[in-house]
């Protein structure tokens, strides 16, 4: 700082005001200042300024799995909101491992982070680890059920609610659900939507028609494998995430089978590449961007508020938006029975 005042001509008082930003300078004297630290490549230290202020105004995100196409989006969105409000953005990836996931929170904390995002992995401890830290954080899209202190996602309920009528809408009855993970909240909270619909429709809940378990593009391909070798397959699919989405059609291509023509499908989170399949897809879109922006904004509003003063609203559910294409037609003729007759092949004992 000594340096910049002798170059720019001024005080280090002046620097201090310019770099803080907390008292007027007037506009001549901070372009002097500011090219004296371009010219000498000065860069404030924003570890010693946090322990001066005890801010940081850096948060943390975690997600369980930045190469799963609905995490970037939703990254975005938070990172697009903080940069707008002055923060900048630590990323961690868990890999869907919960040491990993403790290990990124307790480095956040030491680099002093005003706060964390996190959607949390499978069989996550995080609310056990920074409950008793009393420390800034937002659960967004997966919310633990030990009580979360302030979370986001879209109402997984109402949108497997929805994503099942739209299926009963078309006459059909047997229908299957690849329903994930039931650990984690999204997939528990879609099935439990579906169950809803199904039982305000007095349609029958048949326990080989439900699979639970992975949420990887093989465990949806196993899934679909499994519900088209039934002796009488459902005549329409729901697949909880974009990955089991991918198996389930994947494991209809291998039969020959199509789309809606055979079997109906439709798939939870709405991707670009949705809309070049053919036939195109249909699924439930949830508002990810928005998710990570209004995450953001709560956990600023806890970052920012007064010892006591709790926030105004702790938590959001947002509304997904069905969007209808082509993978979706009313029940099939009888002669999808005898195709399925053709081109059921036997499941090996690993994919049941």
């Amino acid at each position: 700082m000594r340096d910049v005042a002798r170059l720019a001509g001024v005080s280090i008082s002046t620097v201090s005001a310019v770099v803080n930003g907390n008292v007027f300078v007037s506009p001549e004297r901070k372009a002097s200042v500011q090219r004296a630290m371009a010219a000498l490549d000065y860069h404030p230290d924003a570890i010693a300024r946090s322990l001066k202020t005890g801010k940081s105004n850096v948060i943390g995100i975690i997600v369980p799995d930045i190469t799963n196409a609905f995490y970037p989006e939703l990254v975005r969105g938070a990172e697009d909101a903080a940069t707008k409000a002055g923060y900048s953005v630590l990323l961690c990836d868990s890999s869907e491992n919960c040491k990993n996931e403790e290990s990124h929170i307790n480095v956040l904390f030491s680099r002093r982070v005003d706060g964390i995002l996190i959607a949390c992995c499978i069989n996550s401890r995080a609310h056990e680890s920074l409950a008793q830290r009393r420390f800034p954080l937002v659960y967004m899209d997966r919310i633990p059920s030990a009580g979360a202190g302030c979370s986001i996602s879209t109402d997984n309920v109402q949108a497997g609610y929805v994503a099942t009528k739209h299926l009963i809408d078309l006459d059909h009855q047997r229908i299957g659900i690849v329903a994930g993970y039931l650990g984690l909240s999204p997939h528990h909270d879609r099935l439990e939507g579906f169950r809803n619909a199904m039982q305000e429709f007095h349609l029958p809940i048949l326990d080989e028609y439900l699979i639970s378990g992975g949420i990887q593009v093989a465990d949806g391909t196993n899934a679909g494998q499994a519900l088209l070798s039934l002796q009488v397959p459902p005549t329409a699919i729901l697949a909880s995430n974009g990955n089991l989405l991918l198996g389930v059609v994947q494991a209809i291509a291998e039969r020959r089978l199509k789309m809606p023509d055979h079997l109906s499908v439709l798939g939870f989170d709405d991707y670009l590449w949705h809309r070049f399949f053919h036939p195109a897809l249909t699924a439930v879109a949830q508002p990810t961007h928005e998710m990570g922006r209004r995450a953001f904004e709560l956990l600023k509003q806890m970052i920012e508020s007064e010892p006591g003063q709790e926030v105004q609203e702790k938590h959001i559910r947002l509304p997904a938006e069905l969007r209808v294409r082509n993978s979706t037609g009313p029940v099939p003729q009888r002669e999808f029975r005898r195709v399925l007759k053709k081109t059921r092949q036997p499941v090996a004992a690993n994919e049941k």
